[in-house]
């Protein structure tokens, strides 16, 4: 009986975690990038929508989580791309992202989760490249944090350190939206 305590409140803290920092990073971000904001609080109305009962079902929680995967990441990455003249990388992935979107009902549950895990790693990827070349250290740790989010996500197991292993993902996703929040913030005081 011990763990199951554990893991509910482990899964609203992450929730909790998640949202507050998108939120913030949504709100700070939101005058010198639209498409960042746009993104951070799509993430932060996905894990909002798993805090307040009664809001939804499971299904539509789900829902909004895919939206924030597929539709949410690809913008963050979107500004990344674009303020350093990438715009055919920023174009392709929020291109792509918005394919994703529209052809998800047609992919299936396992096909979602598939997706939904590549477009995590490729914005991880994009993200790392583009602050590895800049010398942006804050989007480097973003950009690690969101392809670790990733690969976790992809592990078999249900547990890691003794907690569900969606709760670390999600720990991981909030440590890496802060990061990426500061990245953003130090891309504009560089081009500015």
């Amino acid at each position: 009986m011990a763990p199951k305590p554990r893991g509910e409140w482990s899964t609203v803290l992450s929730h909790l975690a998640l949202g507050v920092v998108s939120l913030h990073a949504a709100v700070s971000s939101v005058q010198s990038s639209r498409g960042a904001a746009a993104g951070f609080l799509l993430q932060a109305l996905a894990a909002a929508t798993t805090l307040v009962p009664g809001l939804g079902t499971h299904e539509d929680c789900l829902a909004g989580a895919w939206v924030a995967t597929v539709i949410g990441l690809p913008l963050l990455a979107f500004d990344f791309h674009w303020v350093n003249g990438d715009r055919s990388s920023a174009n392709l992935l929020l291109g792509g992202g918005m394919v994703l979107a529209v052809a998800g009902d047609h992919l299936g549950p396992e096909g979602c989760s598939v997706a939904g895990q590549a477009v995590l790693l490729v914005v991880a990827v994009t993200i790392l490249i583009v602050a590895v070349f800049t010398g942006n250290t804050y989007g480097m740790w973003g950009g690690a944090m969101l392809g670790a989010a990733g690969l976790l996500s992809r592990l078999e197991e249900d547990r890691l350190l003794l907690l569900p292993k969606e709760d670390i993902c999600r720990w991981a996703l909030a440590a890496g939206s802060w990061a990426y929040c500061w990245a953003l913030h130090t891309q504009r005081l560089q081009w500015e």
